[in-house]
């Protein structure tokens, strides 16, 4: 294929401006760790698709700077020791710790290879998760007895259909409260959704009461 003279220092150009933007930040990005003193690793790979690149992002817990981020085929030991000697070739300054989700390899990869002796702390959110097993098998099974207990929202709506006195529009309102109380899932360990679940109908329930006594409303 053939492409003009003109084509390619075009593409130089490219490339050269964005070489001098990274080699730029990374010159900030060092200047503010010098300043901190010291690092924390935060380490962790996301999936998009199984059997698709993972994405690897070494990331600074106290600044809250990307050191690094990769895409490697594999999560072996070896390709982990790797990304962390690249991530931190060139600190200045001391790596204190590491935070991550306790995978094996990554455990081997810092103990064994890069950072020998540097305390390797389990991510805090996967270790409550794993110490709330118990209490979440609970909770959701609390929360589909609490489900069994609304259902029927939906032939309510029926009945209230064409009407448009104040008495319906108050009913349509609880029963969307209570049909998004319903789908309003939780995110366990730190919001345990059945007991989110309970306290929303108890809030309901608390507000029919008092609207019911109010305007003499019969079963209130």
């Amino acid at each position: 294929m053939s492409v003009s003279e003109r084509t390619v220092t075009n593409l130089l150009d490219r490339y050269e401006e964005l070489v001098a933007i990274r080699l730029s930040e990374r010159i900030h990005l060092r200047a503010a760790l010098t300043r901190q003193g010291r690092v924390v690793l935060a380490l962790d790979g996301l999936q998009p698709d199984v059997g698709h690149e993972v994405l690897w992002v070494v990331r600074d817990c106290l600044s809250g700077e990307v050191l690094l981020a990769r895409s490697l085929l594999s999560a072996t030991e070896g390709s982990l020791v790797g990304l962390l000697e690249e991530a931190i070739r060139g600190l200045e300054v001391p790596v204190l710790g590491v935070i991550s989700d306790g995978q094996h390899p990554i455990r081997r990869a810092v103990a064994h290879h890069v950072l020998g002796g540097v305390p390797h702390q389990l991510c805090q959110f996967h270790y409550l998760r794993e110490a709330a097993k118990e209490v979440y098998e609970a909770d959701r099974h609390a929360k589909k007895e609490l489900k069994k207990r609304v259902r029927g929202v939906r032939p309510i709506e029926r009945e209230l259909e064409g009407r448009n006195d104040p008495q319906s529009e108050a009913v349509r309102g609880y029963c969307l409260a209570v049909r998004s109380a319903i789908t309003d899932d939780g995110r366990p360990p730190l919001s345990a959704s059945g007991i989110k679940l309970h306290d929303r109908l108890g809030a309901i329930h608390t507000s029919i009461e008092r609207v019911g006594a109010k305007r003499g409303f019969p079963g209130s």
